[in-house]
């Protein structure tokens, strides 16, 4: 079954707009465990314009089920960070300076020599490692040969042609997973998914292990609160075809 993993950055963003500590970051990461989330995903970036790097601290202490910390390893003080807090994954996702937020996934080719330094690095430290990658195969391919242990799809681009043609949108995205399983690559997904898109996308890709889900999430949240939404995403990654 995929698992949920909730990533709370959006809750440290309205933290973060007034000061002080409301809501508690850590308090939603623990209510998130109780009302079902299979893993935590924190993302923070240099500016720390959401997740701070206390805040990293601060959950390792907490959490338990599955903790997720993305971010990008050309960053030294996030690799510190990592290493510190030694999370059950990290996902090196090629954030650029400033970036709104993750668009594109990693060229495994161009980038061989240093992704297989910054993975070998963390596995050595007993931390699973995964890799931000487009619905390419010869990016699938070259994740394998820098030896990652999963790689994460990045599904912004199905997300946003699910409306006008899923069966379209999704096929690269099957594809791109056969490779990965027959690699023996784990396989997560993430980035715009949601309760519209995500059912057919767990239908539909093979040997899915996680998908972390964030922004969608968050927003569901302010109409159905946050238990009930959490349920209703665990209802979708759980279904049957």
């Amino acid at each position: 079954m995929t698992k949920l993993s909730v990533n709370i950055n959006k809750v440290a963003t309205i933290r973060n707009a007034r000061g002080g500590n409301n809501p508690n970051l850590v308090q939603v990461a623990l209510d998130c465990e109780r009302f079902g989330a299979e893993g935590i995903t924190v993302h923070p970036r240099p500016d720390e314009r959401h997740i701070r790097y206390q805040d990293v601290y601060d959950l390792k202490q907490v959490i338990t089920t599955e903790f997720n910390i993305e971010g990008n390893p050309a960053e030294p003080s996030f690799v510190a960070l990592v290493l510190a807090n030694k999370p059950h994954q990290v996902t090196l996702v090629p954030d650029a300076k400033g970036a709104i937020t993750s668009n594109a996934g990693w060229d495994t080719l161009t980038h061989k020599s240093r992704l297989q330094e910054w993975i070998l690095q963390f596995q050595e430290a007993g931390i699973r490692t995964s890799i931000f990658v487009d619905p390419d195969e010869r990016m699938v391919e070259g994740a394998k040969a820098v030896g990652t242990d999963r790689i994460e799809l990045y599904t912004e681009p199905y997300a946003a042609h699910y409306a006008q043609d899923r069966a379209a949108a999704i096929k690269d995205f099957v594809q791109a997973a056969q490779l990965a399983n027959q690699l023996g690559l784990g396989l997560n997904a993430g980035h715009d998914l949601s309760l519209e898109n995500l059912r057919y996308f767990q239908q539909n890709i093979p040997h899915l292990l996680e998908v972390s889900i964030g922004h969608a999430l968050i927003c569901d949240a302010l109409y159905y609160g946050l238990e009930n939404t959490i349920q209703l995403y665990l209802r979708e990654t759980k279904a049957i075809d």
